[in-house]
């Protein structure tokens, strides 16, 4: 999977205006917090110049992001990798690391990756004064020493890696901590509700107003799997004619407010800072986005 032809798929502007789903429109305060950091905690996920160091070290998009976002769980066996990771088809992200890691040293890809993400948001936020960074980075740095680290795996992994210096690079490691945070708890949330990986990929696309089986195919699952799944749900009375029911929308509802309460020591320890902070970092995301850097359909922000 080349990066140039992911980003023509994903982070060109697109020619038709795309509403925000639902979930952006009636967003909590801890959501509003996610949708804020999302463009900057997944940087190295999508800016070109992490993609352009993983290209140098031998791999494409794919089995970079795979073994960069796992480099934090160190030298973790596949299983543990795709049981973290929790949502993507196992067979696939399994074969993935594997090459990777195959190739790439540990050090290597998260000396890459951090690099890449420092140049990319440098550049990105050059006009920020770095003391304005650098207010943001301590509120955020506040709530995640207020977090819960039990059964977070990707969460408690990056947290033990080394922190960059920069101020920019400590902003995309406070976010890209908060991220995985949040991934972490709502798998919980969702396993502890009964779902499948599969069927919690659906319940999400559905939710932000995706067709059904476009968001949990870039997960690699199949066609079949992804059926399977669906007829699932709408045995539950969750899904039918490939949208939500009005139980199926309560039920993902749930599944954010339990995710919501999940973080709430976090946005506890923030306060009376939240609100300011989700401002300035909207507007940085914002300019993340009209950088190419992350895409710019809103329904995918809002996904994950």
């Amino acid at each position: 999977m080349d990066y140039d032809v992911v980003a023509t798929a994903y982070l060109s502007p697109s020619a038709d205006e795309i509403a925000a789903p639902a979930p952006t429109r009636s967003a909590t305060s801890a959501r509003r917090l996610r949708d804020a950091i999302e463009p900057i905690g997944a940087h190295a996920f999508w800016s070109r110049p992490v993609n352009d160091g993983y290209r140098k070290l031998g791999l494409n998009f794919f089995s970079g992001y795979v073994w960069g976002r796992a480099a934090g769980l160190g030298d973790a066996s596949p299983g543990v990798v795709v049981a973290a990771f929790g949502v993507m088809e196992p067979t696939h992200l399994r074969e993935a690391y594997v090459a990777a890691r195959a190739i790439v040293s540990l050090t290597d890809i998260l000396d890459a990756r951090q690099r890449g993400a420092e140049e990319s948001l440098s550049e990105i936020l050059r006009a920020v004064p770095t003391e304005s960074i650098v207010d943001v980075v301590t509120v955020l740095e506040r709530g995640i020493a207020a977090a819960e680290v039990s059964a977070r795996a990707l969460f408690a992994g990056l947290a033990s890696t080394s922190a960059p210096a920069s101020p920019v690079g400590r902003l995309w490691r406070a976010c890209e901590l908060l991220r995985e945070h949040r991934g972490d708890s709502h798998l919980l949330a969702g396993l502890g509700a009964g779902f499948g990986a599969v069927e919690l990929n659906i319940l999400t696309e559905l939710w932000c107003e995706m067709p059904l089986g476009t968001y949990t195919a870039t997960r690699g699952w199949a066609p079949e799997a992804i059926a399977a799944a669906a007829a699932s749900l709408g045995m539950r009375g969750l899904v039918a004619a490939d949208e939500l029911t009005t139980k199926g929308h309560q039920a993902r509802v749930a599944l954010e407010d339990r995710t919501d309460e999940l973080q709430r020591s976090i946005v506890d320890a923030i306060g009376d800072d939240l609100d300011p902070t989700i401002d300035r970092l909207a507007e940085w995301s914002a300019a993340c986005v009209a950088a190419r850097a992350f895409p710019s359909d809103p329904r995918k922000r809002a996904a994950g």
